[in-house]
């Protein structure tokens, strides 16, 4: 299977990742093992470096058990270890996927957050400047890296930067980190920040986001909390915002710096009301294509009682985040390919056949999506 689905779909990408060494932080996390069976499918050679251990149980990555020529266990922060790691795999292309990804253990464990989140950057740019091979780097970041303002547009890649939270502002830093590194080292390969919406689909088990929360309680036929249904958020699935990383890979490797920039892939507004959808929409939606997803709104819960819930610690979060990809869309010819209501339908079909029969349908849905670029 992985060999036909390479031979047939690597033309999505001008061939530029066919027998390319490719070395992917972070390759066993969410993002990443999608990311991971996506690039050896387009023949590409994968070598990976993430921690040590699982990620979440169940683990994504095990179960699908994508192939890769090298995999690397160590920590972003620990620079000897993954200059080594980059030295001895000669690649010609480097996506750093390696974060502490949520919001919520950014308050619990700021140091760790903005040590991986900043200093992992660093470490990763720095090996980088010192391999030779490397003809291309694509830093994944966030578009909570953009100082909030609650406003109803989409975000570009011109505005400010900033960040309330830990999270928010490691991941500031980080866009800073490349951005220096562009201007001060003149010798370091083309390198591209990547800033994408609030990503759904399957194999995320992640705590305190909604739809891991919800396939946990519907598995264990319990109710989801939500406290705060009126919050927008560009929700997308998992494979839009690797299919932008995987575009903007092929430009700098045939372009090379014109592409060295930041570059926001984010889902189409919802044109009944030129927003994003709500908490509330996507849990609506997600109970439509399972009927075991049940929640329940209770926006005033005190902060013990959202404690006892499962639902999180009551922190400062955004009302309205939304992202404009229109530069995205016209210089590397990029768009959404799934609607919301595809997007949400693939997350819970996933969940649901894994959950009916341990099986994963990953390698399905990247051919399914893939077929949707021709």
């Amino acid at each position: 299977m992985h060999l036909s689905l390479s031979v047939k779909y690597m033309s999505a990408f001008n061939n530029i990742y066919q027998s390319s060494k490719v070395f992917l932080t972070g390759h066993s996390g969410f993002k990443g093992t999608w990311m991971t069976e996506w690039l050896s499918q387009l023949g590409a050679a994968v070598a990976g470096y993430s921690l040590p251990g699982k990620v979440s149980e169940p683990d994504h990555f095990s179960v699908l058990n994508p192939k890769l020529e090298q995999d690397y266990r160590g920590d972003i922060r620990n620079y000897e270890l993954l200059q080594q790691a980059i030295s001895e795999t000669q690649p010609d292309i480097v996506f750093h996927f390696a974060a502490q990804p949520l919001v919520n253990v950014s308050y619990q464990k700021p140091l760790d957050t903005f040590s991986t989140n900043v200093l992992g950057t660093a470490n990763l740019l720095e090996a980088c400047r010192n391999c030779e091979s490397i003809k291309a780097v694509v830093v994944i970041t966030s578009d909570k890296c953009y100082k909030n303002k609650e406003q109803k547009q989409g975000y570009r890649e011109t505005d400010e930067l900033g960040g309330v939270d830990p999270y928010s502002a490691s991941k500031a830093c980080a866009e800073l980190t490349a951005q220096s590194y562009r201007s001060s080292y003149p010798a370091l390969p083309p390198v591209a920040t990547a800033r994408a919406g609030n990503v759904i689909g399957g194999g995320d088990w992640s705590q305190y986001r909604l739809v891991p929360d919800l396939i946990r309680s519907a598995i264990s036929d319990k109710i989801t909390i939500i406290r705060k249904p009126a919050a927008v958020r560009p929700w997308q699935f998992v494979l839009e915002p690797l299919y932008g990383y995987l575009l903007l890979g092929q430009k700098l490797l045939e372009e090379g710096r014109k592409f060295a920039e930041p570059w926001n892939f984010g889902p189409a507004f919802n044109a009944a009301h030129n927003t994003g959808f709500t908490v509330l929409e996507l849990a609506e939606k997600s109970s439509h294509s399972w009927n075991r997803i049940r929640f329940e709104v209770k926006e005033d819960l005190l902060a013990e009682d959202i404690t006892r819930a499962g639902g999180g610690n009551p922190l400062i979060e955004t009302g309205i985040l939304l992202l404009d990809s229109s530069k995205s869309q016209q210089q590397l010819n990029w768009k959404p390919l799934w609607s919301i209501e595809k997007s949400v339908q693939e997350t819970i079909r996933w969940y649901k056949t894994f959950a009916e029969t341990g099986k994963v349908i990953t390698v399905h849905q990247i051919a399914e999506y893939t077929e949707s670029i021709r």
